[in-house]
């Protein structure tokens, strides 16, 4: 009785959140940083001092910054194709636009201004494009879809002046996929899979065709296609993995960009061999001083150990902002800063 009712407890939606605090609210689970913040706004006489950070960004990448604005200041050959569609615009409208740049399903369709995979699809069609134009409230882009292997996390700063940078972080990131054993549905590996669990009411009103598959033994089904923590993709610390090579390849890149000193990218590319040799990689998105350092998402990471990586984080968006402001970059001004973020609130209240 007591293991029947201990298994039930561990296997409920609340329980596997509860004690798992990587599925913690993100208010609750970044409260302390707020404390880290306050330290380091009276250190630099600024509320707002991470402006200064990637001067070319607003805000510096804290929040509602264009996805396109920003991976229009990389270099074309690492960007995937992308277009900006206007909310609203008709499928026929944009059909011509897909065409034209050679753009064919699947395609990766995503709000301009989005966090934490909140609406993102990987679009397959005509229909399921319509389907998303009727449901996406607002400006969003239409990517390439690129048919990768790997997809990486990678938080790399560089400090205003200096030739080398330092790679943080290093996540890999693993699909939310169930294994078959011949007998069972695709709904109820769901269920017996405690991180495809809490994805269970959103896959089965998404995807009800799936649920009553009855997999091969050992064959992976793909639940979804989207590499994001919020949508149950796991990630893997593999920060041990950074060497000079991995950093040398980005210093290359971010030498290159003006007013970018500090975020993550995530990126596809064949694999982490294969991308410090200087083999192809694809930007998919690029986030500032918002980017969290995804490893701490491993499963088991020590929550002391996460604020501790967060600490050194916002230690070095410090250090790099009250070097731009020493260079003559000006903070931007605290009223105004805070009622854009006001505005961002609402925008995603909006939308959601």
């Amino acid at each position: 009785m007591w293991n029947w009712l201990k298994n039930k407890i561990s296997s409920h939606p609340f329980f596997i959140r509860l004690f798992n605090w990587e599925y913690w609210p993100m208010p609750v689970l970044m409260f302390p940083v707020l404390f880290i913040w306050i330290g380091f706004s009276i250190r630099a006489r600024s509320g707002v001092f991470f402006s200064a950070a990637n001067p070319s960004i607003d805000m510096g990448g804290f929040a509602g910054e264009s996805k396109m604005d920003i991976l229009s200041k990389f270099p074309a050959q690492v960007v995937p194709e992308t277009h900006r569609i206007s909310a609203g615009t008709p499928l026929v409208e944009i059909l011509p636009t897909l065409a034209n740049s050679g753009l064919s399903f699947p395609i990766i369709a995503k709000p301009d201004k989005g966090e934490r995979g909140f609406k993102v699809e990987k679009i397959k069609g005509e229909a399921d494009l319509n389907a998303y134009i009727e449901e996406c409230p607002t400006d969003f882009l239409l990517q390439e879809f690129i048919d990768l292997p790997t997809e990486l996390g990678i938080l790399y700063y560089r400090f205003p002046g200096a030739e080398k940078g330092k790679v943080t972080s290093l996540t890999l990131k693993k699909f939310l996929t169930v294994t078959g054993d011949g007998k069972s549905s695709v709904e109820e590996l769901i269920k017996s899979y405690p991180r495809a669990k809490l994805q269970y009411k959103v896959l089965k009103a998404s995807r009800p065709q799936l649920m009553s598959r009855i997999p091969k033994d050992g064959e992976i089904v793909e639940l979804v296609p989207i590499g994001n923590h919020a949508r149950g993709a796991t990630f893997l610390d593999r920060t041990d993995l950074v060497d000079t090579e991995l950093e040398d390849r980005f210093d290359q890149l971010f030498q290159k960009l003006d007013g970018i000193y500090f975020g993550r990218l995530d990126i596809k590319c064949h694999s982490l061999e294969s991308l410090k040799s200087g083999g192809p990689f694809y930007i998919l998105e690029f986030n500032g001083v918002k980017a969290e350092p995804t490893h701490i998402y491993q499963p088991g990471f020590s929550l002391l150990k996460a604020y501790k990586v967060l600490y050194a984080q916002w230690k070095v968006i410090y250090k790099i902002s009250v070097a731009n402001h020493r260079r003559g970059i000006p903070y931007d001004p605290f009223i105004p800063t805070l009622k854009k973020l006001q505005a961002h609130q609402r925008y995603k209240k909006s939308i959601a």
